[in-house]
């Protein structure tokens, strides 16, 4: 690992963001300055940009397999963990489930077992409602419902949060487990962490076609990057332990979003389709009402209104459009 700012100096103890030069993570580590925290964010740059991050944070470039990560932990001072850093592209995971495994479950097990011998005080790990519970069971997947990950990155983010769970046993620090929906908005750039409105932006914003893969109608649950920090947020200020949805317990298609999106872009472009890829569940929608009680979030930002807000970042950027 390689520090590449000044060490803090107050004894207050901060607070670590893993992947935080990613879409997420940037955003969370912003809001954690804005409230004063100490941040430090770990983060190995693969899909992550440190232009993203604030001058106030302390940056150091490193992966979280890293057998020095207890000391990192120890000379920081740090006191909760936002464990944020992953492999991320489920496609990916299926052409690739050891390479997929080697960052979410021993990367995430090496957090655990540093956190532990660091005396680290709570864990809040991105994990993934879609992807854990496969297609839902009714309406709408809460909490309890079955777990059955249809995909290897899926299998790994359960994997995760067992491992977390296991070792906070002895390791003395409480684990929050934040299962995140489809998570969207400004700086999901059409790189790396990118999901699909932020690859259909960059392609209609430039007037290229966007594709649609399959026939358009497997649904998902969006949430706005917002919404998901002040779940985040939440969590740590009320040391909130346990398994939390974050998602807004409303199912769209595919076709429906593309057809918002298109209009938030001001584009008339028509999408065109594509054979299904492997990996990918029919259908996602996350039950909210625990997050309501847990983390006090009963409004979520629209669709529409999080996707104008995304189309308005993508304008201002100067790559915005490339494909």
């Amino acid at each position: 690992m390689s520090s590449t700012d000044s060490s803090l100096s107050s004894s207050r103890r901060a607070v670590l963001v893993t992947g935080g030069a990613g879409f997420i993570g940037s955003h969370l580590a912003d809001a954690l300055v804005f409230r004063g925290e100490q941040v430090v964010v770990l983060d190995d740059l693969s899909t992550g940009d440190r232009a993203r991050l604030s001058p106030a944070v302390r940056f150091v470039q490193g992966d979280i397999r890293d057998a020095a990560l207890p000391e990192l932990l120890k000379t920081e001072r740090v006191g909760t963990i936002f464990h944020l850093a992953a492999q991320v592209d489920v496609r990916k995971s299926v052409s690739d489930p050891v390479g997929d495994a080697s960052v979410n479950v021993l990367g995430t097990v090496n957090v655990a077992h540093a956190a532990a011998r660091a005396g680290v005080a709570q864990i809040i790990f991105a994990s993934s409602g879609g992807a854990i519970y496969g297609d839902p069971q009714g309406d709408r997947a809460d909490e309890s419902h079955p777990l059955c990950p249809c995909s290897p990155y899926g299998a790994a983010k359960l994997a995760g949060e067992k491992y977390l769970q296991a070792l906070s046993i002895d390791g003395g620090f409480a684990v929050t487990l934040l299962r995140f929906a489809n998570v969207y908005g400004p700086r999901q750039d059409g790189r790396g962490e990118a999901g699909v409105v932020g690859i259909w932006m960059r392609r209609l914003l430039d007037g290229d076609e966007a594709v649609i893969y399959g026939d358009g109608l497997q649904t998902r649950d969006f949430v706005y990057v917002a919404d998901v920090v002040a779940a985040n947020l939440a969590a740590h200020a009320g040391r909130v332990a346990g398994t939390i949805n974050v998602g807004t317990g409303v199912e769209t298609d595919l076709v429906d979003l593309y057809r918002k999106t298109a209009v938030a872009c001001d584009s008339g472009r028509p999408a065109i389709h594509a054979a299904a890829k492997p990996g990918e569940q029919r259908r996602s929608v996350l039950d909210p009402t625990r997050a309501g009680a847990a983390l006090g979030l009963t409004t979520w930002v629209a669709l529409d209104q999080g996707l104008r807000s995304t189309a308005e970042w993508f304008r201002l950027q100067p790559t915005a459009g490339s494909s």
